[in-house]
């Protein structure tokens, strides 16, 4: 029963979650200057005719009341038809089946990046002077607070046009996704260190880091035994956040880096008004961030049981 009522909760948190980013986009595309007939079209260029633009509408619902589009909007999607792309004129499914594997290979090394210099920024930070520690701190609100679009154009500038060690574009190979993901990772590394260090300082000065320190256990047995554990607890609380904001700054990253993946395509969609790619990108971004957090809350579970025991009391 304690596992139904858990999955019960989270699937109804589920459905809730996609619920408000449908309806959310629904909102927002509305507000978007502009004839939604005309984007199905191909755009203004189009230079479609008036019977032309009728026929669109009557077609995809748009001369009828706002409240029946929602209903009709709100029932494709809940068989799972994500709609055809207005500006491609193929199902939003098949696009984004082709554009996702590069979008997700671009997150995952991303956030192992962003965990390694974390873990590195963190350990260095906490176990250096109040001068270090000021230092890191400094580094670590730097790093956090830097825009992707700056970053990506000084890393081309320094590893690509005055080193030339590595593309500035993509290339279809593991040296073109360096750069983008080191422009993704470093961002976030920014957010995990400051959790982390804060973290390990207090866990490293805690009773039961003293009591092992009293048993003979090294400065390095007590770091990765005891102080890393508890110090990792806070940042896995944002790993959600952080595929989140992996896959937002795959919007910026990707057009950077002329790297094809779903952020360059939602881009491209939010400007062309392409209202089913737009949906289709950020309910199954909706969903990865559900699936993310479910994975964490296990992970958790099995690095600290009794916090998980007691937070579904």
């Amino acid at each position: 029963m304690h596992i139904i009522t858990w999955l019960a909760r989270r699937v109804g948190a589920a459905v809730l979650l996609l619920w408000l980013v449908a309806t959310a986009i629904f909102i927002a595309i509305r507000f978007i200057p502009g004839d939604p007939a005309e984007a199905i079209m191909g755009g203004p260029g189009s230079q479609a005719s008036a019977e032309a633009l009728e026929a669109a509408r009557e077609q995809y619902h748009l001369n009828e009341p706002l409240v029946v589009q929602y209903g009709l909007y709100l029932g494709q999607l809940a068989t799972g038809d994500l709609g055809t792309s207005y500006a491609q004129h193929r199902p939003v499914a098949q696009v984004m089946a082709e554009m996702l594997p590069a979008t997700l290979q671009l997150t995952l090394i991303a956030l192992v990046i962003a965990w390694f210099i974390a873990f590195v920024m963190a350990a260095i930070a906490a176990r250096s002077s109040k001068i270090g520690q000021t230092m890191g701190t400094i580094i670590e609100v730097i790093a956090a607070a830097v825009p992707h679009f700056w970053l990506g154009a000084m890393l081309i500038i320094i590893f690509s046009t005055w080193l030339g060690w590595l593309p500035a574009v993509d290339t279809g190979t593991m040296q073109g996704i360096i750069l983008p993901a080191v422009t993704l990772a470093i961002p976030l590394s920014g957010f995990l260190a400051q959790l982390m260090r804060d973290s390990l300082l207090t866990a490293m000065n805690s009773p039961f880091a003293l009591a092992a320190r009293a048993r003979g256990a090294s400065e390095g047995q007590v770091f990765f035994r005891h102080g890393f554990r508890h110090a990792a607890l806070p940042a896995l609380n944002l790993t959600g956040w952080a595929v989140a904001a992996s896959i937002s700054g795959a919007v910026v990253v990707e057009e950077v880096f002329a790297r094809p993946g779903i952020g360059r395509s939602l881009l491209g969609a939010v400007l062309s008004r392409d209202m089913p790619m737009v949906t289709g990108i950020a309910l199954f971004s909706a969903l990865i961030y559900m699936v993310v957090m479910l994975v964490v809350e296990a992970i958790e579970a099995f690095i600290n049981p009794a916090a998980a025991r007691g937070g579904d009391q």
